[in-house]
């Protein structure tokens, strides 16, 4: 029996949920990743995935062998790749998942220059406001957001960006200017709701040192924050945003900020900032490829990017 195969058909087997979707990752045929599976078990003596006709899921055993060989063939191409191309320049596919704002304003205007800085990589941006999983969607990096954090992924911050609430000219002409965020509840808010779970993102403000959550108004609702951007613009009513979106619109005067600063505000109160986490999925996928990246995103957000909370 090949049994670096059975263990490679076992893991892609896993990774995918399914017999069919591991051959499709494979190359082979369902019929020969069963077979694969079936020899695993035999030679193991042990069930390792309990399989019906509409259903497959890890038994126990299969759970505890599949922790400690998940990683072998990720390992065994780190060694070659280490003895045999020690000082060559990264290659091959590097795949980035991110928030779709931070992927559409931030990442995408750089990745060109990192591009024609690595011409033998082949990079794919995907931009999903959803939890991506790196094993079975073949990621190697994603850049997330707190609320998208999960337990068992390697997370290093990367950025922490203001937040600005602000409307247009036209929208405070006509129903006022809120002087704190308590006020909100009295205005019409712009609201982004989570694709995934449905939830709101809330608006987090600090006041002497202390955080607290803004109550809303009237809400319009979207998942996607720069359709509550056009919206604003729109006399839509007030929004949060991250700077890098609304601050065209701020120096054109088209969004005006709220909450400012002065000397005169007796309870002033900013809104929190969203740190920007690049992730993961262990400490085997910081490959070569991976911390250039790394590297190259560090250097281009700088000290900028690195606001106190």
């Amino acid at each position: 029996m090949d049994l670096l195969n059975a263990i490679r058909s076992f893991i892609k087997v896993v990774e995918a949920g399914s017999i069919a979707g591991g051959a499709r990752a494979l190359g082979l045929s369902p019929a020969a990743v069963s077979q694969n599976l079936a020899r695993l078990e035999a030679h193991l003596q042990v069930r390792l995935l309990s399989r019906t006709t509409r259903s497959m899921a890890l038994t126990p055993a299969g759970s505890l062998y599949y922790e400690r060989v998940r990683h072998i063939e990720r390992d065994l191409t780190m060694a070659e790749q280490a003895v045999t191309t020690p000082d060559s320049e990264p290659q091959g596919r590097l795949c980035i998942a991110s928030s779709s704002a931070f992927g559409r304003h931030v990442l995408a205007p750089l990745i060109p220059a990192f591009a024609a800085r690595y011409p033998q990589l082949s990079i794919e941006l995907v931009m999903t406001d959803r939890k991506v999983n790196h094993a079975r969607e073949d990621v190697d990096v994603s850049l997330r957001i707190t609320p998208q954090l999960e337990d068992h992924l390697l997370a290093r911050h990367v950025a922490r960006i203001p937040f600005i609430c602000c409307a247009s000219p036209g929208y405070l002409a006509s129903a006022g200017w809120p002087a704190t965020p308590e006020a909100l509840r009295e205005h019409r808010c712009l609201v982004f709701r989570y694709p995934v779970d449905g939830r709101f993102l809330t608006w987090g403000f600090m006041r002497d040192g202390l955080r607290f959550e803004a109550q809303f108004g009237p809400v319009l609702i979207s998942d996607d924050i720069d359709a509550l951007t056009q919206m604003a613009l729109n006399d839509g009513g007030i929004t949060r945003l991250a700077e890098f979106i609304v601050r065209p619109y701020l120096d054109t005067g088209r969004l005006v900020p709220l909450f400012e600063f002065s000397p005169d505000a007796l309870a002033y109160a900013r809104p929190e900032p969203m740190d920007v986490y690049l992730c993961l999925a262990d400490r085997f996928a910081m490959t070569g490829k991976v911390r250039v990246f790394m590297d190259y995103l560090q250097d281009c957000l700088g000290d900028s990017w690195r606001v106190q909370a």
